[in-house]
């Protein structure tokens, strides 16, 4: 398996409210786990609310007897959205305070996978596939057939979400099992990434360039020429990858 993960500030915000987690090595009885979190909220809430959220998210994932990876991430994810709303109610200045969450587990050929809000996983190969649906207000409105999916690209109410971490006592979590085959990326990101970058541009990128890190630093780099309006998190997977030396 070869992996990297980056996250930028943007060209637009004051802070970096995305937090990103990577490890290739296994965390508690998972063989891997991989996380990106959107936050949302004023002051430093947003940026509190993504890392606490992951933070809470390993934690419980090492330390719980749960086998079954599923259960083990819905375990985690709601112990991590009850704590948030704890934290809320303690200190005023983090009211309203939520994040998004796309969180993945990598067993031999199949993705386990666990999504609240609008960030993504993509399984990018000859073609691109999104897995995760986005929990938005226009993306709701798309799959009841009242607003046409271009139109969506561009509605002002587009970041608008249904669901998050730290909204309610319990968050309502989907989770995708898919198999992948040799040769496919995965693709874990936050919307600063695709509110800038089509998904066939996206493509593109990921399959032009040679390894995990360019790919990477390709996608945040094209984000951020075409305005960087937001904070910008990638993490690529090439989850058959062998290990090339870069000239």
């Amino acid at each position: 398996m070869k992996t990297f993960s980056i996250t930028d500030i943007g060209q637009r915000r004051e802070m970096n409210q995305d937090y990103v987690f990577s490890s290739e090595k296994p965390v508690g009885n998972l063989p891997n786990l991989f996380l990106v979190a959107d936050g949302m909220g004023g002051h430093n809430a947003g940026d509190y609310a993504s890392r606490y959220t992951v933070e809470t998210i390993v934690d419980v994932v090492s330390n719980s007897d749960e086998t079954e990876p599923v259960s083990l991430l819905e375990e985690a994810i709601q112990t991590a959205n009850r704590s948030l709303l704890a934290r809320a109610k303690e200190d005023m200045d983090r009211r309203g305070m939520g994040t998004t969450i796309v969180a993945l587990t990598i067993l031999g050929n199949r993705l386990c996978i666990a999504n609240v809000g609008d960030s993504r996983l993509y399984v990018v190969n000859q073609k691109i596939h999104q897995i995760t649906r986005d929990h938005s207000l226009v993306e709701e409105m798309v799959r009841l057939g009242e607003m046409d999916k271009e139109v969506a690209k561009d509605h002002p109410d587009k970041n608008i979400i249904t669901r998050a971490i730290g909204a309610l006592p319990e968050v309502l979590v989907d989770f995708f099992e898919v198999e992948i085959e040799e040769g496919d990326t995965v693709l874990m990101c936050s919307d600063g990434l695709t509110n800038m970058v089509e998904d066939e541009e996206i493509r593109n990128i990921v399959m032009g360039q040679r390894d995990t890190v360019e790919k990477a630093e390709k996608l945040v780099a094209t984000a951020n020429q075409n305005g960087g309006k937001d904070n910008i998190t990638v993490i690529v997977i090439e989850p058959f990858g062998n290990e090339v030396t870069r000239c």
